[in-house]
């Protein structure tokens, strides 16, 4: 009878300990998520500044759309176009017309939101040349 109670405490040690792994586990992919958004954020503000800086040295003329997307030579990754709406998926990127905003789902229904400024008088900004910058705005939940 004693084995049995020993064989029970040992399960039940084992499944707190993995349960305690899987929140870890979702706390940890939650933090990559952030990464990557904050990765391809970045990149997309080295293309903008790529953009606005062979405007400047050459001439011509910027993108004329809202969607920072467009103005930069790669879409970041899971990129799933222009939407008037939520897309389906999650951890995907889309451009949300109606908004006219950039926007990351996460798996945990957050979103990322970013914003094409073209705003001269933005100058404490990271990245913004000329007034061109991809603002980050405050994230929602669903």
């Amino acid at each position: 009878m004693r084995r049995y109670y020993e064989f029970a405490v040992v399960v039940i040690l084992i499944g707190i300990l993995a349960l305690l792994l899987m929140r870890a586990l979702e706390r940890a992919r939650g933090d990559m998520e952030e990464t990557i958004v904050q990765t391809e954020a970045a990149a997309m503000r080295m293309g903008l500044i790529e953009v606005v800086a062979h405007r400047e040295t050459f001439g011509g003329e910027l993108p004329k759309s809202s969607n920072p997307v467009d103005w930069v030579a790669t879409p970041p990754a899971n990129y799933v176009g222009e939407h008037d709406g939520r897309p389906e998926g999650k951890s995907v990127w889309y451009f949300d017309r109606q908004a006219k905003e950039l926007v990351f789902l996460f798996r945990d229904g957050r979103r990322a939101r970013f914003r094409l400024s073209r705003d001269a008088s933005v100058d404490s900004q990271k990245a913004v040349v000329a007034g061109v910058g991809l603002l980050r705005l405050e994230d929602q939940r669903e």
